[in-house]
């Protein structure tokens, strides 16, 4: 059980640097894409706790930066408001995707994982 747990964690992780690299590079679309699948892995039945808090811990890496509003933000919120604006920063990449804004729903995607990272 281990062994399946680490290869879902390695795709998850794979899956973000990988949407990490076209965003930088200016492939919205690729990187929503890719996004996407890591989201659909992520809300699955096969994905516990447990490779939940390790991504969290990639995600604070990948998303460490010196000056950090929404490291600082999520400092004086509670669990319940930062799943709140979770939520609603997904419902706004999903209307962005309506509209075929691949560039506004990805960075609305990237702001949410900022919110639940470590």
């Amino acid at each position: 059980m281990e062994d399946s747990d680490e290869l879902i964690l390695g795709n998850i992780i794979k899956l973000t640097r990988s949407s990490e690299k076209k965003f930088k590079l200016g492939n919205f679309k690729g990187a929503l894409d890719d996004k996407m699948k890591a989201n659909l892995i992520l809300k699955s039945k096969s994905c516990d706790k447990k490779i939940i808090e390790k991504y969290r811990e990639e995600l604070s890496s990948l998303y460490s930066s010196k000056f950090d509003l929404i490291f600082d933000h999520k400092l004086k919120i509670d669990e319940i408001k930062i799943n709140k604006i979770v939520k609603m920063l997904e419902s706004k990449s999903e209307e962005k995707l309506k509209k075929l804004d691949y560039k506004g729903a990805i960075k609305a995607l990237r702001r949410a994982e900022k919110y639940i990272s470590n």
